[in-house]
């Protein structure tokens, strides 16, 4: 008993509850806007990098890598001034940055599809059927959220009924086209030949170096795929906005 009493007492300690109601605001909090202010500079700082060509490691010194660190302390102090600007909606503000990731986050879960797909990169490690499967599933509910944003931004008095008519509408063509999908790659993997055997070691398989990698080759059907992901993400991000400034505005 003594023993069980001391894994209560340390466990469920009486310290905990004085300390935890003061370290949620004093400490959590400013943990929180620190790490997600580093977090979300650092990976936009990352993004611009690569897309820019710029040399972008923290181990770096900053004459090494200038367009990174510039960057990075610019989204910093835009970061701070908009923190400390009086009259400036936070939580508005926060609550649209949130939207926008949502809105966006298809966009960055298909191009990790199309790369956990890519057999030249990952050999025997690519997805699984259930995992395209998933994947796809979850990219499409964002999707049909997307349009259900859309649709509120374009017609302010659509109707709770008629959110749940797009929602249903949406899964049924969902499936429909999973089910088309499932079927063509069924057909697809009869008339294919076995993988080479390198891919079936999965113990040993490496990736191959980067200047050994071949450029993902742009069919059509590809092309008009991302020329649809570009439009769609131009057009949600405004949308975004404009939904964001009829709030405001209120």
């Amino acid at each position: 008993m003594l023993l069980v009493i001391g894994i209560v007492g340390t466990t469920v300690a009486p310290w905990q509850l004085f300390f935890q109601q003061s370290y949620i605001i004093d400490i959590a909090l400013m943990d929180a806007a620190i790490i997600g202010a580093s977090a979300v500079g650092l990976a936009t700082s990352y993004a611009l990098a690569d897309v820019l060509g710029f040399k972008h490691l923290l181990h770096r010194k900053v004459s090494r890598a200038k367009g990174f660190y510039v960057s990075y302390a610019a989204l910093m102090g835009l970061a701070a001034i908009l923190v400390l600007s009086p009259g400036v909606p936070l939580g508005l503000l926060t609550e649209a940055v949130q939207v926008l990731a949502g809105v966006l986050l298809p966009s960055a879960i298909v191009f990790l599809v199309l790369l956990c797909n890519d057999r030249a990169v990952l050999g025997p490690w690519v997805n699984t059927r259930r995992t395209n499967a998933l994947a796809a599933a979850i990219i499409w509910v964002l999707v049909l959220l997307s349009v259900i944003l859309t649709s509120s931004v374009l017609f302010p008095n659509i109707t709770g009924g008629q959110i749940v008519d797009v929602l249903g509408g949406g899964s049924v063509i969902g499936l429909l086209v999973g089910l088309y999908l499932v079927v063509r790659g069924r057909r697809v993997r009869a008339a294919t030949l076995g993988v080479p055997v390198e891919w079936e070691k999965r113990d040993t398989w490496r990736m191959p170096p980067l200047s050994r990698l071949a450029r993902p080759a742009l069919s059509t059907r590809r092309k008009l795929g991302l020329i649809i992901l570009r439009s769609y993400l131009v057009i949600a991000f405004l949308l975004v906005v404009v939904k964001v400034t009829q709030i405001a505005m209120k």
